[in-house]
């Protein structure tokens, strides 16, 4: 079974983010509730009967019913649910208005995070809370920071918008100027000497603190000056931490306060860095095409034809692609069929249904009983292999040439279609 990718975790979040934050109540009764994994449901269903009991004094006879029914709503829900999920739990409900004035419909929406959530709250507002999902939206890899002149250095370790400072340091460097009565090149070699032991024992504390880390996907070094440049390229850091520096920056300032502007002028680097590995994906996936290798193919059809036969080691999705796909069912015979459709286009498919005969009885009781994000519904068919799925900005001339040219998709096989 394969493992869900980051990328497409991400997709479905954002997803679930944006047609929430559509979602507008009247007034304040829409109902957001985090459960984190480690909270007793019990303890749960005591915080929402309490709230019910404090709903029973809003003013509005109209917010109190809603908020009423939505709480309701949450609690039989819930009360269904054992204990909640190794992440936890994010819970949405309200009435949330449809079509004419005054009408409106109870919404319930149960999420479970890719991520653990870490906040136990409830809320009432006349929109949904999603800041700790739009928080889990963010890329959790760690990168290492390390700001150095010749007066000291620091370090530290960014991971999502957590930065956690972990030294600073200062260099013994004497100032250039004479004292003592040293010779002046005497001096200027000490001042040296002393360089290169600060920034050989940098290296070594770099090494300390950013070796083990795992999931360090690269270092970026700043700094007034050049020792940042001579700390980067002399040959102070050995592989493989040398191998991920991705970039050497001016700041104004060392110390902790050029840890914080490094940061800032950072973020397109951290930005690129996925676009850098999806670039990579689609030049391999184009490579195996021009090569004529017989380890790619492109095209829907083509391939889920390549999954369902377990051929596929990555399937590359195109994020500017917005299609539904559709599930048709005949009511007289249970027949069903699949269409992949813009979603303007669905209203026009269930008018034509109405008048269509069955393929199998010929009866006209075709109906659509399921419609998914086409982004979704792939992953979901993945899921079922050993294979992987990835979602490609269009950003890049790669991930612009998978949507126009290839319709957005395409896969890199395990073994070559054409033996």
């Amino acid at each position: 079974m394969s493992t869900t990718s980051e990328s497409f975790q991400r997709f479905k979040l954002k997803k679930v983010v944006d047609t929430l934050a559509q979602k507008k109540g009247l007034h304040t009764e829409l109902i957001t509730l985090y459960i984190p994994p480690e909270r007793q449901m019990s303890d749960v269903l005591g915080t929402l009967r309490t709230e019910y009991g404090t709903a029973t004094n809003i003013k509005s006879k109209s917010t109190r019913k809603n908020v009423m029914d939505a709480i309701q709503t949450v609690i039989q829900r819930l009360k269904i649910i054992p204990k909640p999920p190794p992440h936890g739990l994010a819970v949405f409900a309200g009435a949330i208005p449809h079509g004419a004035p005054g009408s409106e419909k109870m919404e319930i929406y149960l999420i479970e995070p890719p991520e653990p959530v870490n906040v136990y709250i409830y809320r009432c507002a006349a929109e949904f809370w999603l800041d700790p999902l739009r928080e889990m939206l963010t890329p959790k890899e760690s990168y290492g920071l390390i700001s150095i002149d010749r007066s000291g250095a620091s370090w530290a370790l960014l991971r999502g918008t957590g930065l956690n400072i972990i030294k600073t340091v200062k260099s013994g460097i004497m100032g250039k100027h004479r004292a003592g009565g040293q010779s002046q090149r005497r001096f200027e070699r000490l001042i040296e000497q002393a360089a290169h032991e600060f920034l050989t024992r940098s290296a070594e504390l770099t090494r300390e603190y950013f070796e083990e880390i795992q999931d360090l996907k690269g270092i970026i070094i700043g700094g007034p000056g050049f020792t940042k440049e001579t700390f980067a390229e002399k040959g102070y850091l050995k592989s493989p931490l040398k191998d991920k520096v991705l970039g050497v920056l001016d700041t104004a300032y060392s110390g902790e306060e050029g840890i914080r502007a490094l940061v800032e002028k950072s973020e397109d680097i951290l930005r690129n860095q996925r676009l850098i590995e999806e670039k990579r994906l689609v030049q391999r996936f184009l490579g195996e095409l021009a090569r004529d290798t017989g380890l790619a193919t492109y095209g829907e059809k083509q391939v889920r034809e390549a999954l369902d036969r377990g051929a596929v080691e990555i399937v590359l999705i195109s994020e500017g692609i917005d299609y539904s796909r559709i599930t048709i069912k005949c009511s007289s015979c249970g027949e069903t069929t699949e269409k992949t459709l813009a979603p303007d286009r669905i209203p026009k498919l269930e008018n034509e249904l109405e008048s269509q005969q069955c393929a199998k009885c010929k009866n006209q009781s075709l109906q659509i009983i399921q419609t998914q994000d086409l982004i979704e519904e792939l992953g979901e068919v993945t899921k079922e292999t050993s294979a992987e799925i990835e979602i490609i900005s269009p950003e890049t001339e790669e991930g612009r040439q998978l949507l126009t040219s290839f319709r957005g998709i395409g896969a890199i096989l395990r073994w070559a279609e054409h033996t």
